[in-house]
C-alpha cells in the first residue's frame, strides 16, 4: 500500500503519474477485498468504480466541487482518498458508515442511501449556484440501475431546461442494481454499449471527406448538419441530447486516462452534461465476478481468497418468506410477485425461480410497483409485493389513493422492518407501522416468528378487498414461541393465573422473546404479567380493550417509531372503548439513529428487557404509592392493592 498510504486527500493524486495511478488502483481493489472481507459490507460496487473515483478527484477539486453519489454505498473508494483509511470499524459503531456521512468529512454532501435522489439534489445544488453567482462544479455519479427510478427523470426533466446551467452528470453503468438492471433504459443503455459511438464514426469520416477534392467539404457538412439522424441510427444516445443533454461517452470506466479526458470535456461545456461510464461491478476479485446474483453486492464476513462465508447462520426471516412464497405459488395460480430491483435480497429469487412468468421486477421504481400492484389486483390477480421496510416510505401515496382507495388485494411484505442497524439511519424500518395507520381499510400483521411468518403470509393473501402488510426482521428468526391461548384474534403468550394482574404487555412482532424477559424481570418483582401478541396489530383487535380493562396498566413495546406507532393506535382504542388504564408505550425515539449493531441500538435508545422493566416497576410502584395517597385522605385505612 506504498501509494494509498500517501494519499491523504484528493490533491495528493495531482502529483502521481499515470503508471502510479494504474498502481493506486490496484492498491485499493486489494485494500477493499481485505478490510471488506474482515466488517462485511458494499464489496462488488466499489470495485467496480476504482479508476472512476480517481479520476472524478483528480477532474474536481472537493469540498469546493460537489461529488454527489447515487448511492452512496458505491463510496468507500470516495472516502479512502478523502482521508478515511481505517475501516477496522466499518458500519460498527464509532467506525465509518457504509455510506457518505456529513458527520465524517467535509467532502461528504449527501447520506443518501434511498437511490435515484441525487439528480434531484444536483439540480438544487447547481440552481443555488446560479442564483449565488459561484463558479463552484456539480457532480452527480449515478448507477444504470437508479436511473430506473421514476424522480431521476424528473430531475432530468428539470436540469435540461437550463441549457448553460453547468451540472456534470455520470452514470455508472454496470448493467446492475443489486442484480442485472432491467427495463427500457436498460436495453438503451446496452445499446450504446454495444455499438460504435457517432462521435468516433463522424471523426473518420471527416478525415476521409476533407481529402476528397471539391464535393468532400460540403459533403461533410450535409452530413455532420443531420447528426440527429445519424446518430439514432449508429448509437441512439440521442434520448438524452432529445433532452437538452450533451451526451459524451461511452467512456471505458477502467480508463482513468479517458475518464480524466472525458470529465475535462463536460467540466468545461458550461451546461448540464451526461458522461456515460462502463464500469464492471465486482472488478479484480474474482469470487465477485463468478457471482452471479448480485457480484458480492453487499458481503458479510467472508475469507477473502475464496470470498466463502466465515460463518454459516440459521434460518433467517426473509429465507422463511421465501419458501411460504414458493409454497403459495404452487397452491394458487393467481399468486404474482413484485419487486423493486431487489429480488435476491427481499427473497423472491426461489418464487422466481419456480415461477418465472408470475414475478415482475420493476426497477428502483417502488411508487410503479405499488401502482402496478394495483393493477394487477384489479386484473384478477393477488400480487404481493416484498420490499425493505425504508423503501415503502416511499410509495405511501400509491398505497393510500391506488391500493386502499380502489379496495385492491394487495400484499405488501415489509423485510428489514424494526432497527436494522448497521446501514444507519436511512435503512431502520422504523415508521412503516406509524405511516400505514392512517390508511383506511388496511390490515397490518407482525409476526413474532417463522410459523407466524407463514400463517400469517396465508391469512394476508386471503383479502382481496383491502391492503394487508405483513413485516418481519432482519436476520435470523429465533425458535417459536408458542401461545397458550388465543383471545379474539389475539395470542395469549404469558398469563399469571389471576384475575386482576398488574400489567397487560402488549408484544408487537419479533419483539416477542424480549416481552416475555421482561415479564419474568418484573415477576421477580411481585408484578403479574399478561403477555399478548395482537398478531394484527392494525385494526385494534375488539378483545384488546376488555381485556385491558381486567389489568392495572397497559404496556405496548414495538420495533417502531413510539410517534404514531400501534401504541398509540392501542391508546385510542382504549379511549375509544372508555377502558380507562394507564398506558405506557416503548418504542423507538423520533429521531434518526447512528450505525451500530441492532443490539447497540436497542440499548442506546432504552428498548432492552431491563430498561422496560425497570420503567414499568416505577410506573406500578407510583400507582401503589398514589393508591396509598388516596386511602388516607378519604380516612380509609390503606392497604396494598390485591395482585392476587
Amino acid at each position: 500500500m506504498a501509494l494509498l498510504t500517501r494519499i491523504r486527500g484528493p490533491r495528493d493524486l495531482d502529483r502521481l503519474s499515470p503508471e502510479q495511478l494504474d498502481q493506486l488502483a490496484d492498491e485499493i481493489r486489494t485494500f477493499l477485498v481485505d478490510a471488506v472481507s474482515k466488517t462485511g459490507g458494499h464489496l462488488g460496487p466499489n470495485l467496480g468504480v476504482v479508476e472512476l473515483t480517481i479520476a472524478l478527484h483528480r477532474v474536481f477539486d472537493s469540498p469546493k466541487d460537489k461529488v454527489l453519489w447515487d448511492t452512496g454505498h458505491q463510496s468507500y473508494v470516495h472516502k479512502l482518498l478523502t482521508g478515511r483509511q481505517d475501516f477496522s470499524k466499518l458500519k460498527m459503531k464509532g467506525g465509518l458508515s457504509g455510506y457518505p456521512s456529513q458527520a465524517e468529512s467535509e467532502h461528504d454532501v449527501i447520506e443518501n442511501s434511498h437511490a435515484s435522489t441525487v439528480l434531484g439534489w444536483a439540480d438544487g445544488l447547481a440552481k443555488a449556484n446560479e442564483v449565488l453567482k459561484k463558479d463552484d462544479h456539480v457532480v452527480a455519479v449515478i448507477g444504470d440501475g437508479a436511473l430506473t427510478g421514476g424522480m431521476a427523470w424528473e430531475a432530468l426533466n428539470n436540469i435540461a431546461a437550463a441549457k448553460d446551467r453547468p451540472l456534470v452528470i455520470v452514470v455508472n453503468d454496470n448493467e446492475r442494481s443489486y442484480a442485472p438492471t432491467i427495463g427500457g433504459l436498460a436495453t438503451h443503455l446496452a445499446t450504446l454499449r454495444t455499438t460504435d459511438g457517432y462521435e468516433r464514426f463522424l471523426a473518420r469520416g471527416k478525415d476521409i471527406l476533407e481529402r476528397t477534392p471539391v464535393v468532400g467539404k460540403p459533403l461533410y457538412e450535409t452530413l455532420h448538419g443531420a447528426k440527429k439522424g445519424l446518430k439514432d441510427f449508429i448509437a441512439p444516445q440521442g434520448m438524452f441530447e432529445d433532452l437538452g443533454l450533451k451526451y459524451v461517452g461511452p467512456i471505458d470506466g477502467h480508463d482513468i486516462e479517458a475518464l480524466e479526458s472525458a470529465l475535462t470535456r463536460a467540466k468545461r461545456f458550461g451546461g448540464p452534461v451526461i458522461v456515460h461510464c462502463l464500469t464492471e461491478k465486482g472488478r479484480g476479485y474474482q469470487p465477485a465476478l463468478q457471482d452471479e446474483a448480485d457480484r458480492f453486492h453487499a458481503v458479510g464476513k467472508i475469507h477473502p481468497d475464496t470470498g466463502l462465508p466465515l460463518a454459516t447462520s440459521g434460518a433467517d426471516w426473509t429465507g422463511v418468506f421465501a419458501e411460504e412464497m414458493v409454497a403459495l405459488g404452487e397452491e394458487r395460480a393467481d399468486i404474482v410477485a413484485i419487486t423493486a430491483a431487489m429480488l435476491q435480497p427481499v427473497g423472491l429469487d426461489k418464487f422466481a425461480k419456480a415461477f418465472p412468468e408470475r414475478v415482475f421486477d420493476v426497477g428502483i421504481a417502488e411508487q410503479h410497483g405499488a401502482v402496478s400492484a394495483a393493477g394487477l389486483a384489479t386484473g384478477g390477480l393477488h400480487p404481493v409485493f416484498a420490499v425493505y421496510a425504508t423503501f415503502l416510505n416511499r410509495a405511501f401515496d400509491q398505497v393510500l389513493m391506488d391500493v386502499a382507495l380502489h379496495k385492491c388485494g394487495v400484499t405488501f411484505v415489509l423485510d428489514r422492518a424494526g432497527v436494522t442497524g448497521t446501514d444507519g439511519a436511512s435503512h431502520n424500518g422504523m415508521w412503516d407501522m406509524s405511516i400505514l395507520q392512517v390508511v383506511p381499510g388496511l390490515r397490518l400483521a407482525a409476526p413474532r416468528d417463522a410459523d407466524q411468518v407463514r400463517a400469517q403470509l396465508r391469512e394476508a393473501v386471503e383479502v382481496t378487498d383491502a391492503p394487508t402488510v405483513v413485516r418481519f426482521s432482519k436476520g435470523a428468526v429465533g425458535p417459536a414461541v408458542p401461545a397458550l391461548r388465543r383471545v379474539g384474534g389475539m395470542d395469549v403468550l404469558r398469563e399469571p393465573g389471576t384475575d386482576r394482574p398488574d400489567v397487560l404487555l402488549v408484544s408487537v412482532g419479533a419483539l416477542a422473546p424480549m416481552c416475555l424477559e421482561i415479564a419474568d424481570l418484573l415477576d421477580r418483582q411481585g408484578i403479574s404479567t399478561t403477555v399478548v401478541d395482537p398478531r394484527w396489530v392494525k385494526p385494534v383487535d375488539e378483545a384488546l380493550a376488555p381485556l385491558a380493562a381486567r389489568h392495572r396498566v397497559v404496556v405496548t413495546v414495538e420495533d417502531n417509531s413510539r410517534v404514531g406507532g400501534v401504541g398509540s393506535a392501542v391508546a385510542q382504542a382504549l379511549r375509544d372503548a372508555g377502558v380507562d388504564v394507564p398506558l405506557r408505550d416503548f418504542g423507538i425515539p423520533p429521531r434518526f439513529l447512528d450505525h451500530a449493531s441492532r443490539a447497540e441500538v436497542l440499548a442506546e435508545i432504552g428498548l432492552t428487557a431491563p430498561d422496560v422493566a425497570r420503567q414499568v416497576t416505577g410506573l406500578v410502584s407510583r400507582l401503589d404509592g398514589r393508591y396509598e395517597e388516596s386511602a388516607e385522605e378519604s380516612g380509609a385505612k390503606a392497604v396494598e392493592p390485591a395482585r392476587d
